[in-house]
């Protein structure tokens, strides 16, 4: 049941943030249009809500949440780096409004992110 909930919370805000199109800042503080983030669906593991920066990117932002999600188990912080997609990736905490939300963005500097909320 608390799955079914949870499910369900996170589709709700998905809908929300697409219906607000609230921007996300990149690691540099900069903000994002808000066309450049798009909903790719949840991390089966996690429940978070996977965001890439376009339609065609969604394939690698839900491996890069599934990649966060395995290199988060069991650490309070989270990995600031993982690999997915035969690249490395740079996460960090954001905070947003109001909940805070990892950003992960492409090593080799391609301009890609990935944005994973709860």
């Amino acid at each position: 049941m608390r799955k079914i909930m949870t499910g369900t919370a996170t589709t709700l805000l998905a809908a929300a943030v697409l219906c607000t199109g609230s921007p996300a800042q990149a690691l540099d503080g900069t903000r994002a249009a808000p066309e450049a983030s798009r909903f790719c669906g949840t991390d089966p593991a996690s429940g978070l809500a996977v965001w890439g920066d376009r339609a065609d990117a969604c394939a690698a932002a839900l491996a890069v949440a599934s990649a966060y999600t395995k290199a988060a188990a069991g650490t309070a912080k989270g990995p600031g780096t993982v690999r997915a997609g035969g690249a490395t990736w740079k996460c960090q905490e954001r905070q947003g409004d109001p909940n805070p939300y990892q950003e992960c963005v492409d090593a080799s500097d391609s301009g890609r992110r990935v944005v994973l909320s709860s």
